[in-house]
């Protein structure tokens, strides 16, 4: 049975996909993932797929039977080209001649394209550039202004990317793609459990392994990665005060769940940071899972949880906030980055937009959001950078509010809190948020098509008038 928009396969565009491979269990993977299941009958897709050190270099994988079984299709065409880091000029050159690509298609960090960005004009004489892009947050990067420059389509998976690609260009944007297309994760792994589910003797011992065995009444969810941004330690700080103040008795009925790495030179020894803060001789709950948990087992997590917990200083989106979300459990997160998105803030009736006037929500300029947020304003937001990224908000909330919103949840009845994590799947699988990737993949269709039909190759040579050299300020408010 062929999906609605199908294409034979010698009728399709050819798309080379630069990113993680697609079968590794990044988010960047993940997504990838998704984004070809769910437009393989209208493309046909090869992804050079990086690793740090890739173990496949130098092979070729064909994943068309697995997407076809996958999808329900007959004729899919999806390859893999594994690589070491994410390639060169030279083998992207090989790689579009050889493969007859109709566009070159990238996701993740813009530092990563340097190389690519840097033979854009040699490409796009060929071939268009399309960018699912991401920023964190403002203030705009005018210092990425070159990269989103040589691209023909940019796709922000947040309303603040979007906002951003907009106001770096300027008027250069005038010509290019630029639309919202933000994540989408598959409804059919992450959903709300069936009551027959929840009763099934395989969830209830995964549900009694996580808790290990204690009479646990609050489960409270961190999944993503132990990294600084993160602030993992400041999750594991806001619970402690949350539990401290809770009733003798109630205290021990608490439980943490944190599906994570326990130590990473990229975020902490947390180990350490529970024995300080919240040690279990003291009566806390905080328990590891990490590992690479099958679909059906994440679900359970969520299932399993009152609420989960994303606290980041800096987030691009927050795919475990969405995961959360479609599975129907509320959420806690600091307000930055594409988290908003998901909170779905209100200005004048409105699911908000942002501009140069609102560029972020951070400031708690609106207040008003769906029920299933339960938003953490920061308290801190400073200028933090590096050489290559000069300057950018870090977003920091206090402990002390995430666990005043962690008592909120806490003292809603259980019907409550269904009630209101079942209104934010209902909103997130709709057609206003789109969250699901079956609409993910509609939106890039959509906009890939729209991007063939208008192109032009880009010309060899342009001719640049000599003059002063642009102002490199930003073109938004620092104060909103």
């Amino acid at each position: 049975m062929n999906k609605e928009g199908y294409i034979k396969k010698e009728d399709r565009k050819k798309i080379l996909l630069l990113c993680d491979d697609i079968r590794a269990h990044s988010g960047v993977a993940h997504m990838g993932r998704e984004l070809v299941a769910n437009t393989a009958h209208r493309y046909n897709w090869v992804n050079l797929g990086g690793s740090v050190k890739h173990p496949d270099e130098g092979k070729r994988f064909d994943l068309s039977q697995s997407t076809n079984d996958l999808m329900g299709m007959e004729d899919a065409s999806v390859y893999i080209y594994p690589i070491s880091g994410y390639g060169s000029p030279e083998v992207l050159r090989g790689l579009i001649k050889a493969e007859k690509a109709d566009a070159v298609f990238i996701i993740t960090d813009p530092r990563y394209w340097t190389w690519l960005f840097e033979m854009e004009s040699e490409i796009r004489t060929q071939v268009p550039i399309i960018y699912l892009n991401i920023w964190d947050n403002y203030p705009a990067p005018i210092y990425n202004k070159t990269f989103y420059e040589s691209c023909d389509a940019l796709l922000g998976i947040s309303k603040q990317t979007v906002n951003i690609n907009k106001l770096v260009l300027g008027e250069k944007g005038d010509n290019k793609l630029i639309e919202y297309v933000p994540h989408g994760v598959d409804p059919n792994t992450f959903r709300p459990l069936t009551k027959e589910e929840l009763e099934d003797k395989e969830y209830l011992s995964f549900v009694e392994k996580m808790k290990k065995e204690k009479d646990i009444d609050f489960v409270v969810l961190y999944n993503s990665r132990n990294i600084r941004r993160k602030q993992v330690p400041d999750t594991i700080l806001a619970f402690k005060h949350f539990v401290d103040r809770l009733p003798k008795g109630k205290k021990e009925k608490t439980l943490l769940l944190l599906h994570t790495q326990p130590v990473d030179d990229n975020g902490t020894d947390l180990n350490a940071v529970i024995d300080l803060l919240a040690p279990a001789s003291q009566g806390y709950n905080i328990h590891f899972t990490y590992g690479n948990l099958a679909p059906v087992q994440m679900n359970w997590l969520y299932s399993m949880a009152d609420v989960s917990i994303l606290l980041s200083s800096n987030e691009g989106w927050g795919l475990s906030l969405t995961e959360s979300l479609v599975s129907g459990t509320p959420f806690i997160a600091n307000v930055t980055g594409g988290m908003q998105d998901q909170m779905r803030f209100v200005m004048d009736g409105k699911w908000m937009e942002l501009n140069e006037e609102i560029p972020s929500n951070h400031r708690r300029t609106v207040t008003q959001h769906g029920v299933w947020a339960f938003p953490v304003y920061p308290s801190s937001i400073s200028i933090v950078g590096s050489p290559i990224t000069p300057y950018i908000w870090d977003d920091r909330c206090q402990p002390e509010d995430a666990a005043d919103r962690l008592t909120e949840v806490y003292e809603l009845s259980k019907e409550e809190r269904t009630a209101r994590g079942t209104a934010g799947m209902e909103w997130a699988t709709g057609s206003e948020a789109g969250f699901t990737s079956v609409i993910m993949g509609q939106r890039i269709i959509d906009n890939i098509d729209k991007l063939f039909s208008t192109w032009t190759p880009r010309e060899r040579f342009e001719l640049v008038l000599a003059g002063d050299l642009e102002e490199k300020n930003i073109k938004h408010n620092i104060l909103y």
